[in-house]
């Protein structure tokens, strides 16, 4: 039924000492759908990410994930619900492959070889021209943000949250990452996308 909430935000408030940055916020996010989240910086965009994500909690507020209250604990928890989240900023080793970097992010239930082969597999299904192999220092901003994106999905998302995920790309890599994006939602994931560039969000959301 893809009339059903993947995800339903109640009055979701977070306090910090000298600032509310979330204040009774509620949000509804159907599969598949591309959802732009706009704001200035410091409205509270990344706030609220991250307790979609788990990396914070808040003061306030109910979390229903597909039609379930859920209380998510850690980003560990919300992947396991299948909640996803790339960062601004990258959070990946220079010394590594993007295979090995991937490889670290997951459960060990997969040997190293098994990961490349499923990176290689993700990245030609949804047209990211990732190379497993390669070293991240010998990677432009472009191919490391796409190495992001496959570690997200390798967990194989129902939510894919995306952080500013255009601050750093050349235009070419832009409409490359529409494209993928796109292709996900037409797979049923939904897309959070936090955005200031009122174009991007026009064209995509």
């Amino acid at each position: 039924m893809t009339s059903a909430l993947r995800l339903e935000l109640s009055g979701i408030s977070k306090q910090y000492p000298s600032v509310k940055a979330n204040d009774g916020v509620n949000l509804r996010v159907k599969p598949g759908e591309i959802h732009a989240v706009l704001g200035e910086n410091g409205a509270g965009k990344s706030t609220l990410m991250k307790i979609i994500y788990g990396a914070l909690q808040p003061d306030e507020g109910h979390i229903i994930w597909n039609g379930q209250a859920v209380k998510v604990a850690s980003p560990a928890h919300a992947r396991k619900l299948g909640i996803s989240m790339v960062y601004q900023h990258f959070s990946l080793f220079d010394t590594l492959t993007a295979a090995e970097n991937v490889w670290l992010g997951l459960d060990k239930s997969l040997s190293l070889p098994q990961v490349t082969a499923r990176i290689t597999e993700v990245a030609h299904t949804y047209g990211l021209d990732v190379e497993p192999v390669r070293p991240v220092h010998t990677l432009s901003v472009g191919e490391r943000q796409r190495v992001e994106i496959v570690r997200a999905l390798l967990t194989k998302p129902q939510l894919l949250i995306l952080d500013e995920p255009t601050s750093v790309l050349t235009p070419q890599a832009v409409d490359k990452l529409f494209v993928t994006l796109r292709k996900l939602a037409e797979d049923g994931c939904s897309i959070l996308y936090i955005s200031h560039k009122l174009d991007e969000i026009r064209a995509l959301c």
